[in-house]
């Protein structure tokens, strides 16, 4: 038999016997989802003998996805879930471990995700509040060893969402990608204004160079953008600024081609003497050098920054950020431009 259809035969067998047997809630503890990760790395470690590993890690992921299809048919196309879903977390988990490559497959394991739960929670709260703290967010403790470990599988299958072109239909109809998909244990917002609100630079910066939007969440129209966030946030300070607060600015100061816009916007639900004090806290933050000239729209952003923003543009439209960045027939000092690891 052939290692391919030796995978199928696992893996049915399992699913048809001893997965049956378990309880409907047993994959809500990682523990258990580990043993069956474990199970599963077994029977594809036993089936690479003379092929290739990618291959059949893949193939695992395979009849995971299609025994979810199975049982999510069989209930009239409601998911079950309990363990018939859940069991896609373990699939999740199979891709990263082995870095799978087929795009095709991530993409469809991402969209039967978000198909039944609306958001990716699970997978991105343990990048943003480390890997234990999601337990008590949203009931459920990440697959990965650590912080670090969860955000590298974060960007993996960002990476992959953006290869597979996927977009996901919002509650309001509209298409969103998988970075700007809310998160619904934490109000609805997105990956990157929980990111600001909490002060962390560095998830700041890989969600923006893979295209986060500055909008603020879906549901709660009220909220100020995540550009307005971060100036009301600065505001609140006499002078001596929050390293990380600065370094947020600046990274958003990469990305957009004016604050002009966003302090209009700010301006336009406040009343006279807030709209005052506003502008004088916003010129505070231009004396104190914390936004350059050509970012106030006081003097127009230099041509190479609005270039920047464009082709960024251009490229997210594409599936491309940040990817194809790396496609520029550009110097490798003016790819770190665009992809604002430096300004």
């Amino acid at each position: 038999m052939e290692s391919s259809g030796m995978i199928f035969v696992f893996l049915q067998c399992y699913f048809d016997n001893d997965f049956k047997q378990l309880p409907r809630d047993c994959l809500n503890d990682r523990r258990k989802r580990r043993e069956i990760i474990e199970y599963m790395n077994t029977v594809i470690e036993g089936c690479n003998k003379g092929r290739s590993s990618q291959k059949s890690a893949k193939e695992a992921v395979t009849c995971i996805l299609r025994y979810h299809d199975v049982m999510r048919d069989s209930n009239s196309s409601v998911c079950l879930m309990g363990k018939f879903h859940n069991v896609l977390y373990v699939a999740l988990k199979l891709c990263f471990d082995w870095q799978v490559k087929d795009s095709g497959t991530i993409g469809t394991l991402l969209e039967q995700i978000f198909s039944c739960e609306k958001t990716f929670e699970r997978l991105v709260l343990g990048s943003i509040f480390g890997v234990r703290a999601p337990y008590f967010v949203s009931g459920w403790k990440s697959d990965f060893d650590d912080p670090e470990e969860n955000l590298r599988a974060v960007v993996f299958f960002l990476d992959h969402a953006c290869t597979a072109n996927l977009d996901f239909e919002s509650d309001s109809g509209s298409q969103m990608r998988m970075i700007d998909v809310p998160l619904e244990s934490c109000g609805c917002t997105t990956p990157l204004m929980l990111s600001v609100q909490l002060g962390l630079a560095d998830k700041v910066h890989i969600f923006l160079r893979f295209g986060a939007l500055l909008r603020a969440g879906e549901k709660d129209r009220e909220n100020v953008s995540v550009v307005q966030n971060i100036i009301l946030k600065l505001s609140e300070f006499e002078h001596r600024y929050p390293f990380n607060l600065i370094a947020i600015l600046q990274l958003i100061l990469r990305v957009i081609p004016s604050l002009t816009p966003h302090l209009n916007g700010m301006l336009s639900y406040l009343g006279d003497i807030q709209q005052k004090s506003l502008l004088m806290k916003f010129n505070t933050l231009i004396e104190d050098g914390l936004i350059p000239l050509t970012r106030s729209g006081i003097i127009p952003p230099e041509l190479k920054h609005l270039c920047r923003c464009e082709i960024r543009k251009s490229l997210w439209y594409n599936h491309q950020l940040p990817q194809g960045i790396q496609e520029l027939q550009i110097p490798e000092s003016l790819r770190r431009y665009i992809d604002i690891m430096l300004d």
